[in-house]
């Protein structure tokens, strides 16, 4: 794409996909790429601006990250964050040393509302501040445009180069006006138009697709989950006809959700080839309860049902894939050589052989595609559903996975869904698990010995990190009456009120 970009060169930032994501927001591209990225690659990528992440690190550790001084010189507008910021007044021959009073949680920062940075806000500003290290003494040029309680140099800047720094991180939620500072950079500073939109992004993508393709056919993979879905709704635009989609049933979605992503593509101009296989799959994991061993199983059986479906197929010349943009960071790859594995959950066998690789989502994250998804005109309830594991409900079933416990969980899992929606109660993901415990119940006059069931529900922003959700006790006493009273062999229910650390948002 050839829109005004944003660079955003990490230093071992937890925060780094938020940062980008919060300038895509503002309609202007983003890339993430290393903070040692040579000075030539970024000059032949001519970024209108860039950022520096914060990490964990401290700049006067001798093996800390650092960054090619000539950065500064070559008249690109530079923000950094936190570590950021020390390692940009480090480089410049400023001063940074452990701060007498540590600052972190929410803090109040007194901002001078006439710098770039901070136009159109209040003088005090609410910010997330995580620092042991602060700056105590500013390179020449520059001069402190923010300060707290315990931080004099709290925001700073060389408005005759470009420079600007934040000791805050303003790409989180918990800093109320932070998108509102990074757009204050990228336009007030960078001189962004906000070239970037998602209309633009579907003509690029078409143009490339076409011309890639050809008269060439696509095989896709589709699991029926946000990315290949919304790839396979943009591959079917592009080149109508030419997408074979092979959707393997492994009998292990949640309630209709197979039938959900047929009906979702008949009227597309793709051909749709739906693999009904859950006997074949709770044949192998009979048996089975540890979870490794569910997933391996999952993933190789799926792999030869997928290649086997394959086969049957003639003149597939390019394969196509789900890819989006967190996969590509968190991999390190920089091209489609390795692939990304349906469902995530096992790769593709080098002998399927493949003139080429389409990934058209490889550039864009989570919420861009379920943007994206809606622009294609895919049912809301597809393009919006709840985050699904590649094997799963057999992660969300402890123990041995059979046909009855897929049921009852299915029943379960559908029953506090549909609940939360109707209430109209907000979580980033909420979802039931059937535990492998029994206790003792009652009902009506006879004593029962079933299963326990736990909810799960979540507030999270980039999924690292999570709370639970404080549903109110009124939805979920209504959530567990239905439950015991609709779905048979559970007479328990409990709430799973534990964040992440130290559990992980899934159980197994």
């Amino acid at each position: 794409m050839n829109n005004q970009t944003i660079l955003v060169l990490d230093f071992g930032g937890q925060y780094k996909e938020l940062i980008a994501r919060r300038i895509r927001e503002c309609n202007v591209y983003s890339l993430i790429k290393p903070g040692n990225m040579p000075v030539e690659e970024i000059k032949a990528m001519a970024p209108i601006g860039i950022i520096f992440t914060g990490g964990p690190n401290s700049v006067y550790e001798k093996d800390s990250p650092r960054c090619n001084p000539e950065l500064f010189s070559l008249g690109i507008p530079i923000l950094g964050i936190c570590y950021g910021l020390q390692l940009m007044c480090y480089t410049l021959k400023g001063e940074v040393k452990p701060a007498a009073r540590r600052e972190y949680g929410t803090i109040d920062v007194t901002v001078d509302t006439t710098s770039p940075l901070f136009q159109g806000l209040d003088s005090k500003q609410p910010t997330l501040m995580s620092h042991t290290d602060q700056v105590v003494s500013l390179p020449e040029g520059f001069i402190s445009i923010a300060h707290s309680a315990n931080c004099p140099n709290a925001a700073i800047s060389d408005t005759k180069r470009k420079l600007y720094g934040v000791q805050f991180h303003p790409e989180v939620e918990h800093t109320k006006n932070g998108t509102q500072i990074l757009r204050n950079f990228v336009y007030h500073v960078c001189g962004a138009s906000g070239d970037y939109t998602m209309d633009d992004f579907i003509e690029t993508q078409i143009k490339e697709i076409r011309q890639k393709v050809g008269n060439n056919r696509i095989l896709l993979g589709l699991s029926g989950g946000v990315d290949s879905s919304v790839c396979a709704a943009l591959l079917s635009k592009a080149v109508p006809g030419q997408l074979f989609c092979v959707f393997v049933d492994h009998g292990l979605m949640r309630k209709n959700e197979g039938d959900e992503v047929e009906a979702a593509f008949a009227d597309r101009d793709l051909h749709f080839i739906r693999v009904n296989a859950e006997d074949l799959f709770l044949s192998k994991l009979a048996g089975v309860t540890d979870p490794e061993a569910k997933r391996k199983i999952i993933g190789a059986e799926f792999i030869s049902v997928f290649e086997k479906e394959a086969k049957k197929l003639t003149n597939i010349k390019y394969l196509a894939q789900g890819t989006i943009y967190p996969d590509v960071i968190e991999s390190g790859a920089n091209n489609s050589a390795n692939i990304k594995s349906h469902h995530n959950v096992g790769g593709l066998p080098e002998r399927m052989d493949f003139q080429g690789i389409i990934e058209p989502l490889r550039g864009l994250f989570k919420d861009e595609v379920r943007v994206l998804g809606h622009r294609l005109g895919l049912p809301k309830a597809l393009v919006d559903r709840q985050p699904f594991p590649g094997p799963g409900l057999a992660i969300r079933i402890i123990g041995e996975i059979t046909k009855e416990k897929l049921d009852i969980l299915r029943d379960a899992d559908a029953i506090f869904r549909e609940e939360l929606e109707k209430a109209q109660y907000k979580a980033h993901q909420y979802f039931a698990v059937l535990t492998n415990v029994r206790s003792v119940g009652v009902m009506g006059d006879g004593r029962t010995y079933d299963y326990t069931l736990a909810l799960r529900a979540i507030h999270t922003s980039d999924f690292m990190t999570c709370t639970f959700a404080e549903i109110p006790y009124e939805i979920l006493g209504k959530v567990s009456s239905r439950i015991v009273n609709e779905v048979p062999h559970i007479n328990r229910v409990v709430y799973d009120i534990t964040g992440k650390p130290p559990a992980t948002v899934e159980w197994l």
